[in-house]
């Protein structure tokens, strides 16, 4: 099922995979608005997990309420049965702003951030996101976010699609995980040239740059996926 609002066709559509709550430092809804904002003066538009909610309602009201497409994808599990006001979104978005544990996994709808389509299942989800989308990026999150992430970037290794991946670093939020990464590549269980699908932007200035100059990394695996 899919809800519409009026939206202008985008340059390219970026899909951003990134957390449903806010996090303790203000600062992340800052930036991801700033994101938002920036994309949509360049007519890029979003594909995203469709929550109206911490990160995610952040950057699709930046985007949306700067006349930009923006397209939410959710499970019909994840979704408020009872459809909500702007206010009242707001209302849960500042107890969940004071308290992660506020947030219980199902977010409220409204088409003032822009379409929704609602599938069966996280799989449709990611798939009809990675569909629509001509590049990722991964802003701060938990589990999910990092599920989405390495899937996202494990297919670009595999050859199943070569569109640009950018870690959003926010406040140094990811060096734990950029440390990792160049471990395992020292370890031998990346190679340094997949090491560069995953690129790293520090600011949501760097993120369009790194979006726009990104360049395949040679040496990803070569499989047919014709038959799949």
């Amino acid at each position: 099922m899919t809800t519409q609002s009026t939206q202008s066709t985008p340059a390219k559509t970026i899909c951003v995979f990134c957390g449903s709550s806010f996090g303790k430092s203000p600062e992340f809804a800052i930036e991801a608005t700033k994101l938002g904002e920036l994309m949509a003066s360049k007519n890029y538009g979003l594909v995203y997990g469709g929550g109206t909610t911490g990160l995610m309602g952040c950057i699709a009201k930046a985007v949306a309420s700067n006349n930009g497409y923006v397209h939410g994808v959710i499970p019909d599990a994840l979704v408020s049965k009872e459809r909500k006001s702007i206010d009242e979104i707001e209302k849960i978005n500042q107890e969940i702003k004071s308290n992660v544990n506020n947030h219980v996994g199902a977010t409220p709808l409204d088409d003032s951030y822009g379409k929704t389509t609602i599938v069966t299942d996280m799989h449709t989800r990611k798939k009809l996101m990675g569909q629509e989308a001509d590049a990722f990026i991964a802003m701060p999150g938990g589990f999910g976010t990092m599920e989405e992430l390495f899937e996202i970037t494990t297919w670009s290794q595999l050859g199943i699609h070569a569109k640009p991946i950018i870690l959003f670093n926010m406040n140094g939020f990811y060096d734990e995980l950029i440390t990792f990464v160049n471990k395992s590549i020292e370890a031998g269980f990346i190679s340094k040239n997949n090491g560069k699908i995953l690129q790293i932007a520090n600011t949501p200035e760097e993120v369009i740059e790194q979006l726009e100059s990104y360049k395949v990394p040679e040496g990803r695996f070569n499989l047919s996926w014709s038959n799949q």
